[in-house]
């Protein structure tokens, strides 16, 4: 049976203890990796995270009666430059609680932090951290550790697919929680921001890589370039009148996924724009939560409910 292992400065979390929109911290504040070591507060402005003092994750859970014993970590879009927690964060929580699936919405380090040695890394080390905590607390949380996925809206998508594409252990701080895996089990991909290259969104990737980013941390952190054999399973949305994140993004990456045989749910809508939400959209577009539903039961990630 799984056991929690986190250490000491982590509280011992269960289903007597841990409420919904519980903030979890993911690191020791002295075991931060990539950090200056500056102690910086929490900007937050118009449902907006504009700094982010103490990277963590709030945590959703369904009832006890209705929980299927599946997770999501959420990972908000901004641009990279800020976090929009309520529009792609905590209410996408609250749907999957109504699936019966626990959610974690996540509170990343943004690349223009003062605090960060290395700009590009620090969203998917946290990202990675984040994972390996939802895993060593499965059995506690009534998770199956083999039914953790993440979602990410826009710049939140691609922070989303750069984990589920990812083989490089960013995160690793020679712990206990090193020894779980960082890997998701599927991806549902809102919007995303995809390539760093020909259509790329100008703002995320200067925010993450810089003014002027070299070809190798372009090639890299174009994530079509990066899908493997074992890339997990992808949901992917995205609306052709998108004037912020062009369509191709989706296209490229669901491409790279079929050329390696991953199981890939494409849908591209007329509308939608890069407003994609999860209500109160245009036209067919109302439509993608209830597809996404059904692809979760179909790939077995939920049971069907019974009716």
């Amino acid at each position: 049976m799984l056991r929690s292992i986190l250490p000491a400065f982590f509280l011992i979390f269960s289903w007597q203890t841990v409420s919904a929109q519980e903030f979890i911290p993911l690191w020791h504040k002295d075991k931060i990796p990539n950090s200056r070591g500056l102690k910086l507060e929490d900007k937050i402005e118009n449902e907006r995270i504009h700094q982010v003092g103490t990277p963590g994750m709030y945590a959703f859970f369904p009832s006890l009666q209705e929980n299927k014993g599946a997770a999501v970590l959420i990972c908000p879009g901004g641009g990279y430059a800020h976090l929009a927690y309520v529009i792609s964060g905590t209410q996408l929580a609250k749907w999957f609680n109504s699936m019966g699936v626990s959610a974690f919405v996540l509170k990343y380090r943004l690349p223009n932090s003062p605090d960060l040695k290395e700009r590009q890394i620090a969203p998917l080390q946290d990202a990675q951290r984040a994972v390996r905590i939802i895993r060593s607390n499965a059995e506690k949380w009534c998770v199956n550790p083999d039914k953790i996925g993440v979602m990410g809206t826009s710049a939140g998508g691609h922070l989303a697919a750069n984990l589920g594409t990812s083989t490089e252990d960013a995160a690793k701080i020679n712990d206990e929680l090193d020894r779980f895996s960082f890997t998701p089990n599927l991806m549902i991909l809102v919007s995303p921001v995809i390539t760093m290259g020909e259509y790329a969104h100008a703002g995320s990737r200067n925010n993450l890589l810089g003014e002027n980013p070299s070809k190798q941390l372009i090639e890299k952190y174009s994530l079509e370039n990066q899908v493997t054999l074992t890339t997990p399973p992808a949901f992917v949305v995205h609306a052709v009148n998108d004037k912020t994140v062009n369509v191709r993004n989706s296209m490229l990456f669901c491409e790279a996924l079929l050329d390696k045989k991953v199981t890939v749910s494409l849908h591209i809508f007329p509308h939608g724009a890069h407003s994609i939400a999860l209500r109160n959209n245009s036209g067919s577009t109302e439509t993608w939560t209830s597809l996404c539903e059904m692809w979760l039961v179909e790939t077995g990630f939920i049971p069907q409910v019974r009716k």
